[in-house]
């Protein structure tokens, strides 16, 4: 149980009386062995109180806090001596506050899983965040970030989602392409230029959201269309001309949203068609490359599993978000199966089940 004095600016918590949270499964086995050790996993709420300063005294044992809540509050600083004390921390939410920068001491929370700092004025996230290797989700959406630590991807190994849009990102660092853990990626509403040309290491990745970069993001990288796991794609409201040839390869993609771009690979009329035809005219591109670049990438393919032998079958729904804001459905399944010869591997009778 907490209590605040408004009055005397002071926190009182009784952990006596407080109730033990469980977060995640546990059997029970653990939950005894707990008991015996006396591990308390406290929520501390203080989100939403009109709080300028933490009223946290210097005797409180923080290390038995595994959620701490301080957003919707006016707070301009968070002391690097009240971050370092939370060693057991695996929430940590300080957004819509007046934050300009994050403590050095987040570093220490080698426990932390969900970090929320969106909403503040917050410039650049501290190295030392990359010492936060338990972290699965990071929101630093609505920020003033202008670039990411360049070892953010060696580091975060277990980051499953990362979501940074609404910032003043030019680039993404190359070292993102090694979270491979990384499920959802959304870096909307910033200033890119380009992405990692290395993305085929995003290996999990199912939502990727580079929508509303405007004029600043031209092109897309070939290794886009390696990411075999891609279900959503959202590259709306830039400046892209032509999606790369690669993408036939993408056999899970269900949502396409590409409007507002000055698209002329692939051509409206071909767009209109759906995915499937999308599909089949960037493969017989690929199949015109130049040969010497296409075994290039022949090896690429071939490495992350593009070359199974097996014949796709099936039809399966999905939509394509055109100008006209209208869905169009088609089968999501890519002519991906093998490089070598463009009567086997881009055939649409033996390698797509349409839906008529």
């Amino acid at each position: 149980m907490m209590m605040v004095d408004h009055d005397h600016g002071m926190m009182k918590v009784d952990f006596s009386k407080s109730k033990r949270e469980h977060f995640g499964r546990r059997n029970r086995e653990e939950e005894e062995e707990e008991e015996e050790k006396g591990v308390m996993h406290e929520v501390v709420d203080l989100s939403n109180m009109s709080l300028n300063t933490l009223p946290i005294t210097s005797n409180l044992n923080l290390g038995i806090i595994y959620k701490l809540d301080i957003s919707k509050n006016n707070i301009q600083v968070i002391p690097e001596s009240l971050t370092a004390r939370l060693l057991n921390a695996g929430v940590l939410d300080v957004h819509s506050n007046e934050l300009k920068t994050i403590p050095n001491s987040i570093g220490c929370l080698s426990k932390l899983k969900t970090l929320n700092i969106s909403g503040n004025h917050i410039q650049s996230l501290p190295k030392s965040i990359e010492n936060c290797r338990a972290l699965q989700v990071l929101n630093a959406n609505f920020n003033q970030l202008n670039k990411l630590p360049d070892t953010i991807g060696f580091q975060l190994t277990n980051l499953k989602k990362l979501s940074v849009n609404s910032n003043k990102l030019t680039f993404l660092p190359s070292s993102t392409a090694h979270l491979t853990n990384l499920r959802h990626l959304d870096a909307r509403l910033n200033h890119l230029r380009s992405l990692p040309n290395n993305l085929e290491n995003l290996i999990n990745l199912e939502v990727l959201n580079i929508s509303q970069n405007f004029r600043y993001l031209d092109t897309l990288p070939y290794s886009l269309g390696i990411i075999f796991s891609l279900v959503e794609l959202d590259v709306s409201h830039n400046n892209i001309m032509a999606l790369p040839d690669s993408m036939c390869c993408l056999k899970r993609l269900r949502k396409l949203n590409v409007e507002g771009n000055p698209l002329v690979s692939p051509p409206p009329d071909v767009m209109e068609l759906g995915l499937h035809v999308i599909k089949e005219y960037l493969s017989e591109k690929m199949n015109e490359r130049d040969s010497s670049k296409k075994r290039s990438w022949i090896g690429k393919l071939r490495k992350y599993g593009a070359f199974g032998g097996t014949r796709l079958v099936g039809a399966e729904r999905d939509g394509c978000l055109m100008p006209s804001d209208r869905t169009i459905d088609g089968l999501a399944s890519p002519t991906h199966m093998g490089m070598f010869s463009p009567r086997q591997i881009f055939s649409t009778k033996k390698y797509f089940t349409m839906k008529l």
